[in-house]
């Protein structure tokens, strides 16, 4: 599928009208697969998100600081560690920036939810799960690394609220990541099947890059990186809080 645009049709419209466009395309597509995905934004978002990148309003990267501090949800993304774990609510999931050089992706996942099995899942505990991380700007670009992965198991009828995750993500800084860091260690003690916390540790270890394509206080245009020889990744976010 190839959609070919007239660059000068782009460049003619407003930001506003881009970002909701942009939006507009990606509604209800986050559920495609991982090589559908990768395929639209070739096909379909590059020609959106080349001409808001060019209208970046915050390219130096410390003056975006200010502006990604708070809660935000991706909608479309593709990263393939946002589904490791099957059944992920996507309106459960976000990304918190706090002040403090930490921030978080924390999701809510219900395994069996869309099955055959759903009413004998629905009796199971849902599955948080936190990848916790340090920020830091060096030569104008986001330094990343990353300093954990909490889970809990928490009843599934009871939402994953903002004000929970939130809550959730300041107890463990406060509890774990106050005192001097020492090295990471090497495995990770998850009650998960270790093929899938053999997926989160090759996540965890890697020093991740992060690109803001385009960021202003309501939409962020994410390119990050997990290592140089993985290919780029993107992720489409709003504001939350």
């Amino acid at each position: 599928m190839i959609n070919v645009f007239n660059s000068n049709q782009l460049s003619s419209q407003s930001t506003s009208e881009l970002k909701a466009e942009l939006l507009k395309r990606v509604k209800g597509r986050d559920t495609d697969s991982l090589s559908t995905k990768v395929q639209y934004y070739k096909n379909i978002l590059t020609p959106y998100i080349e001409e808001l990148t060019q209208r970046n309003p915050y390219p130096i990267v410390v003056e975006q600081i200010p502006i990604v501090l708070g809660v935000w949800t991706p909608l479309w993304s593709t990263i393939p560690f946002h589904d490791t774990l099957p059944g992920r609510n996507r309106e459960q999931s976000y990304q918190i920036f706090h002040d403090d050089s930490y921030y978080a992706n924390i999701a809510r996942y219900t395994p069996g939810q869309n099955t055959f099995w759903q009413k004998l899942s629905a009796k199971l505990p849902a599955i948080d799960l936190m990848v916790m991380q340090k920020y830091a700007v060096r030569d104008n670009k986001w330094y990343i690394q990353n300093v954990g992965i909490e889970q809990a198991f928490r009843n599934r009828e009871v939402p994953l609220s903002i004000e929970d995750a939130e809550s959730w993500f300041s107890s463990v800084v406060g509890n774990k990541f106050q005192s001097a860091q020492e090295e990471l260690p090497q495995a990770l003690d998850l009650q998960l099947d270790r093929k899938t916390v053999k997926k989160l540790e090759k996540t965890y270890l890697a020093t991740p890059q992060l690109e803001h394509l385009y960021v202003d206080r309501d939409l962020r245009i994410v390119k990050t990186q997990r290592e140089a020889s993985q290919r780029p990744s993107y992720t489409i976010a709003i504001r939350r809080q």
